[in-house]
């Protein structure tokens, strides 16, 4: 087996969370996690989240916090929410349109996260950005993500989001082997021409490989997995995805 923890992003199981956070995490807990993503807090404080995830044995992989938070004296705050919760990896989920309208945009933006990720250092966490599918699309003739982490630091961290790279025509392999030791954290997410709905390992992905260059060049921390379409429950879903996911590295 793997030494790799396996974490579920919480925008997976979103409406459980909003209708009864703690039995979501409960839930998540038996079925065999060992960790969780933040993707919101649920109108809960940081000492509260840390609690409840405490009792039940779950750490932390991550949070998606927006750019707004990581801007400036907000970065401050965020890191003091994280570091109560036990976080040390913030990543952006997404950008505001003029922080990626461009190419030049994309560049500028990979200086302000610079400075973002040598602020972070010095509290021992680490900043990053999650990509969906336009990074892999071609602007002027380059791809926004050979861009942006082409012009990071190393400790940004490359949280490769496979099933949205490869709806956006992005190689994850070739990505992976572009940039070693950047995926700290993945998401694990299906591509599949056919089923829409399929689960991490019920499509194309090569996930036997990936998982080897995650183990022998990234230095990978965390797998988390991520669904978003549903052919059952969404926790039904999540489940049969970490069962997958031990039998994929077994």
């Amino acid at each position: 087996m793997s030494g790799v923890p396996v974490a579920v992003q919480l925008y997976s199981v979103r409406e459980d969370c909003e209708k009864d956070l703690p039995e979501t995490l409960e839930a998540i807990a038996k079925m065999g996690y060992d960790g969780v993503e933040f993707a919101g807090y649920y109108g809960r404080e940081a000492s509260q989240l840390k609690g409840l995830l405490d009792g039940l044995g779950l750490s932390v992989a991550g949070t998606h916090t927006g750019w707004n938070t990581l801007e400036g004296d907000e970065l401050e705050r965020t890191m003091d929410f994280n570091e109560e919760l036990g976080n040390r990896f913030l990543i952006c989920p997404g950008l505001p349109e003029e922080r990626r309208c461009s190419i030049a945009a994309w560049r500028e933006t990979a200086a302000l996260m610079n400075d973002m990720a040598e602020r972070a250092s010095k509290r021992d966490m680490q900043v990053g950005y999650h990509n969906h599918a336009v990074e892999f699309q071609l602007m002027d003739g380059e791809t926004p993500w050979d861009v942006f982490f082409g012009n990071t630091r190393e400790e940004v961290v490359m949280q490769l989001d496979t099933g949205n790279a490869m709806h956006g025509g992005g190689d994850v392999l070739s990505i992976l082997k572009r940039f070693p030791g950047r995926a700290t954290t993945i998401h694990l997410k299906e591509f599949s021409e056919g089923n829409d709905q399929a689960l991490v390992g019920e499509g194309e992905m090569p996930w036997k490989d990936i998982f080897k260059l995650c183990e022998t060049e990234q230095g990978t921390q965390w797998y988390i997995v991520e669904q978003e379409t549903y052919a059952h429950p969404p926790l039904k879903c999540v489940e049969l995805c970490l069962q997958n996911v031990r039998g994929l590295l077994e």
